[in-house]
């Protein structure tokens, strides 16, 4: 009798789940598409309300993340494009370079599609957030500043000046996290862009509410005290009053300028002067929001990335002296008398640059980006309905095996002489809504391994710590260690 029981049990309880996973598909699929259901790509919408995400969640917090993508194929086959509820919605996830192509630069089939929890974060009035139209004005407004030959140039100086004073004092504190280091590095050279500020205290400050926001930004929007997305939600609003009080402040000191001679300021001067083609400004809103978005993203891929190229380089002894041989000849070429590194020099790195667009590969810091369908669309004989999620996930597409042969292995010179398809090499994104702080973040990472290539190693304390994967790849220690001064030449 007992037996009886417990199969009934497990009978039921069987019937239930099976019914609670077709809730999904009966409501976003049925209901709504009709027979256009059927053209939709291989995949599941997983349980109501969670979708995948729990699935989603349990790949990303075990040693294997890619389980979750792999989880697909080997359930419905490599077709590159696959149908599942992510973040609160119907999704389509696609993972081959010819789609996520197609996704990413079809503005007339797609627009951004941020989970909503993201934009609340980042800003409603930020890039993730705008419209195609205002988002072509907020970037030719901006880009200049940011990624022009002009603006670098000016940037260099500074950051080749902080970098070499931190390598120096980082080597005298004995043991450090690399990757906390980092961080306040790479904020304090994007704070000194956008707002000339230096203060100690206020970075420190403010670094940590980009942290907290930062592991928010993915979450589910669950807006309850103990929640990632809580915790982000509150150092948001922390951020906005902060920036509100620089931005009104600087508006009352132009009021009481002589703008006739008015010197060339930082970045948050040229946004405050800025005007479009009919004259118009933007508004704090719209300043504020910029300012959010780019110093969280101005940091944290920077950082990320350059820590990450430490351990690739020091894993790979021969890589590091072939990146550590060039940074000497550009020394041994600089003309006497000059101080600091100069764009020219920066060019002629072309080795380093092989060693971060590795790194960038393989690291993949942006696991995904979100795209909507503005109409229905049809990719390789499936449909993508209207008003579905997309997201182009980037880690697939860059390991890609017919792209990058054994694309496990750390190896720059799988760039010599090659150039990837649109589509395969997706760091910064690609189409219209390219990072506009790509050429920024490349060169502080290139001035970075160039000073320390040229000077110090690094001692890892834990070489087997843990990878954390979410809201990015990073080892659970934050990279413990020891710089070591082990040159004299700079």
């Amino acid at each position: 009798m007992e037996v009886v029981m417990i199969i009934m049990v497990l009978f039921l309880l069987g019937l239930v789940w099976n019914l609670l996973r077709s809730v999904n598909g009966f409501v976003y699929e049925r209901l709504k598409l009709g027979n256009q259901r059927f053209l939709l790509p291989p995949g599941d919408l997983g349980l109501p309300f969670f979708g995948n995400m729990l699935s989603f969640l349990r790949a990303f917090k075990s040693t294997n993340p890619d389980s979750f993508i792999s989880s697909f194929v080997t359930r419905f086959g490599r077709t590159g494009i696959y149908k599942a509820f992510m973040f609160g919605n119907p999704s389509i996830i696609v993972t081959a370079p010819d789609t996520c192509k197609r996704v990413l630069t079809d503005d007339d089939c797609f627009k951004p599609g941020w989970p909503k929890s993201t934009v609340t974060l980042i800003g409603k009035k930020s890039f993730i957030g705008i419209g195609q139209e205002e988002h072509k004005r907020l970037r030719r407004l901006t880009s200049s500043p940011i990624n022009g030959h002009e603006a670098l140039s000016l940037y260099l100086e500074f950051i080749d000046e902080k970098v070499v004073l931190a390598l120096d004092k980082w080597s005298k504190m004995g043991q450090i996290e690399l990757l906390t280091q980092l961080r306040k590095l790479t904020f304090r050279i994007i704070m000194h862009i956008f707002l000339s500020t230096e203060s100690d205290q206020v970075m420190e400050a403010l670094e940590k509410e980009y942290t907290v926001l930062n592991h928010g930004v993915r979450a589910m929007a669950i807006n309850i005290p103990g929640f990632a997305y809580h915790k982000a939600f509150k150092a948001r609003k922390n951020l906005v009053n902060v920036f509100q009080s620089v931005v009104s402040e600087r508006r009352r000191r132009m009021g009481t300028m002589n703008l006739s001679g008015r010197t060339k300021g930082d970045m948050l001067d040229s946004l405050l002067h800025v005007e479009d083609d009919k004259g118009r400004r933007l508004t704090d809103e719209e300043i504020i929001d910029i300012l959010v978005m780019y110093l969280n993203a101005g940091h944290e891929s920077s950082g990320h990335t350059a820590m990450w190229a430490v351990l690739y380089l020091h894993k790979h002894p021969e890589v590091f002296q072939k990146a550590k041989a060039e940074q000497e000849a550009i020394l041994r070429k600089r003309p006497a008398g000059q101080r600091g590194l100069t764009l020219k020099e920066f060019r002629q790195m072309e080795y380093i640059s092989k060693v971060i667009d590795e790194t960038l590969r393989i690291v993949s810091f942006s696991l995904m980006v979100f795209r909507e369908a503005i109409t229905d669309v049809k990719i390789n004989g499936y449909i993508i309905p209207k008003g579905w999620k997309v997201l182009v996930w980037f880690k697939s597409v860059h390991f890609d095996s017919d792209t990058y042969p054994n694309p496990t292995e750390f190896d720059p010179s799988r760039w010599d002489g090659f150039t990837p398809r649109m589509g395969s090499f997706l760091p910064f994104g690609a189409g219209t809504r390219l990072c506009p702080g790509n050429d920024l973040a490349k060169l502080e990472i290139a001035v970075f391994l160039h000073h320390y290539l040229l000077g110090y190693e690094f001692d890892r304390e834990n070489p087997d710590s843990r990878i954390m994967n979410l809201p990015h790849p990073r080892p659970k220690d934050n990279c413990l260690g020891k710089i070591k001064k082990v040159s004299q030449h700079l």
